[in-house]
């Protein structure tokens, strides 16, 4: 059984940063893409990053780009999200997810495109 278990979400202040963690089992870690998305309330899961099955290859969104960084360690089997200069816009849930397929970036933007995801993170910045 495939699991996905976030942590490390919280209540931050703009300008603050936070580490968000996910810790995957069940599945042979590096054969997947690895996916960061965010829901805030009453709008749609929208992609945040992702990185390649070795770590070469990340992409972001354009509204995190030079503040998030995503990172994977393979031997540990987790996926982490550095999250710094955080804003009130970044409030939200925070999902990790897999992805067996191929890396492009068209690909991995896109919730449909992931097999798994964990159950969520709430991350919360105050003005």
């Amino acid at each position: 059984q495939v699991q996905l278990v976030e942590s490390g979400g919280g209540l931050v202040q703009a300008g603050d940063s936070l580490r968000l963690s996910c810790a995957a089992s069940g599945l042979t870690f590096s054969d997947y893409v690895m996916g960061w998305f965010r829901q805030a309330p009453g709008k749609e899961r929208e992609f945040v990053a992702a990185i390649s099955w070795s770590g070469a290859n990340t992409f972001y969104a354009d509204s995190v780009k030079g503040r998030f960084t995503i990172s994977r360690d393979n031997g540990k089997n987790t996926v982490s999200l550095q999250m710094n200069s955080l804003k009130p816009e970044d409030t939200a849930v925070y999902y990790c997810a897999a992805r067996s397929g191929a890396w492009h970036n068209f690909l991995v933007v896109a919730t449909t495109n992931y097999d798994y995801w964990g159950q969520g993170s709430q991350v919360t910045v105050s003005s």
